[in-house]
């Protein structure tokens, strides 16, 4: 006979596996319940900045204002003021797409970053970037000057910050790179991110009051997991060991604005497999961007969700632009698509490892983009017609207006989109850029981190029915690639 503490614990564990399978079917949180309305925004922002643009620039009093506009919404909302360095937080208001909400530190206070070290991840030194990143309140965080940081880990952020490098020339590169999990509301604007390695079995810390042992990172420039309220705009990312971006583990309300990419092989992954129920609420806006030279495949590369493609130039991948698995929505709209000179590579888009009869019902469209060197856009999703007359009753803007949007596409200043930029010195005023050889990808290995060391003991206290109950909600919602001690 079972003793009767056995049935209670099997009847805890067997009831626990509906409540489970119902979790993971829950809509996102931050997920918008009308993905089309928003690209129905977003196409409105874009037509009534190029419409104030060409009227003001009709009436001469007008001419030096509208100098400053491009007709993208961003750019506009913000660079049009002259005395935007004492106004930064209001860059806040300027997000458009599904990571509109993305607040990050608003209304905070501002941090200087005043250190560009980063030799103790477990201790970080007030001054220090990951000092500030960590930490639990609201904070807008600022650059006095031109800045290399070379990561020794991982770059965990805590919610509720904005990293703004305009007015300075900030790279950051080395071990990790920066990781934004299970949080919300972060900007991270105007910076280099570049040759990014793999980094970890280390203790890294993520808030002031809590650090744990992180296993092998994958070498991402932005590795976003089970987060939301994201934006990036205006960071000119390359050279990184495994993705430029990746969204993955129920992430959504996110937009990736205004961005050069370069000298990458797989650019950005979003989505964590074709499986994994939760990230068919994952929603991304990507505009603006400009997907430059030597890039290879991943523009992005999609795994359910809904992934809004507006207004970027794509110039000449070597396999293809816009690849997907697991019945992704693609909303692709007034792009430039620049096909190779390979007469194999002019698709732009990819069905990953899917036969025909699969996705031949996969709601993917091309509306309004212009496609060069015999590029074409293969979409499908018969019987979509009348969802997308909806999402299309604002006209998105020509591509042929693609050079005027993504002008300033990359990292903002001197230096501008270049990634190869290396040490920092001063001229003389403290704003100019050394004569010190460039940041090659030598530079970049681990044998010159300096690793934090391992606590010697680690003391767990369990529960047999409480783990158990952790255990089944770990496997089935949040299977997570790196782990903490608590």
């Amino acid at each position: 006979m079972i003793p009767r503490t056995c049935i209670v614990l099997l009847f805890l564990l067997t009831s626990f596996y509906p409540l489970a399978s119902a979790f993971v079917n829950l809509t996102l949180p931050g997920q918008h319940p009308n993905p089309d309305e928003v690209v129905l925004q977003v196409n409105r922002m874009v037509n009534a900045s190029l419409a104030r643009r060409h009227m003001l620039q009709t009436t001469q009093k007008d001419q030096l204002f509208s100098a400053c506009l491009t007709g993208n919404p961003i750019d506009d909302c913000w660079k049009c003021d002259p005395d935007w360095p004492n106004n930064r937080q209001s860059l806040a208001d300027c997000a458009i797409g599904f990571g509109q909400y993305a607040h990050g530190g608003k209304g905070g206070e501002y941090y200087i970053v005043t250190d560009s070290s980063d030799d103790d991840a477990v201790t970080p030194r007030p001054g220090t970037l990951r000092y500030a990143v960590i930490q639990t309140e609201p904070l807008w965080i600022v650059f006095p000057g031109n800045m290399l940081i070379k990561l020794s880990q991982e770059l965990i952020f805590n919610s509720y910050k904005t990293l703004d490098g305009r007015g300075a020339n900030v790279h950051i590169v080395g071990g990790g790179c920066i990781t934004l999990q299970y949080i919300s509301n972060v900007i991270i604007h105007n910076v280099h991110i570049h040759h990014c390695h793999q980094s970890g079995q280390a203790n890294v810390r993520s808030s002031p009051t809590h650090y744990g042992f992180r296993t092998e990172s994958d070498g991402d420039g932005i590795s976003i997991f089970g987060s939301k309220d994201i934006w990036i705009d205006h960071c000119s990312l390359s050279h990184c060991k495994d993705g430029l971006i990746d969204a993955v583990m129920g992430s959504t309300g996110i937009t990736i604005s205004n961005n050069y990419f370069s000298h990458h092989n797989e650019v950005m992954l979003l989505g964590h497999s074709d499986d994994y129920l939760p990230d068919s609420g994952m929603q991304v806006t990507i505009a603006f961007n400009h997907f430059g030279e030597k890039l290879v495949q991943r523009m992005p590369r999609c795994r359910r969700g809904y992934i809004h493609v507006v207004n970027n130039d794509f110039t000449q991948w070597e396999m293809y632009a816009i690849g997907g698995s697991g019945n992704p929505t693609i909303n692709s709209q007034g792009n430039r698509y620049t096909a190779p000179s390979d007469r194999n590579a002019k698709e732009v888009t990819k069905r990953v490892e899917t036969a025909e009869g699969k996705w031949r019902d996969w709601n993917w469209r091309s509306e309004g983009d212009i496609m060069v060197n015999g590029a074409f856009f293969v979409a499908s999703g018969e019987g979509m017609e009348l969802k997308y007359e909806k999402a299309y009753s604002v006209e998105p803007k020509s591509a042929v207006l693609i050079d005027q949007l993504i002008m300033h596409a990359g990292a903002l200043g001197v230096g501008g989109r270049d990634n190869n930029l290396g040490k920092w010195s001063s001229d003389g005023d403290g704003n100019g850029l050394g004569s010190g050889p460039d940041y090659t990808d030598d530079m970049s290995g681990s044998s010159s981190i300096l690793l934090p060391p391992l606590p010697s003991t680690c003391t767990v206290f369990s529960f047999f029915i409480s783990l158990s109950f952790l255990l089944v909600l770990y496997v089935i919602t949040y299977p997570r690639r790196h782990a903490f001690i608590i």
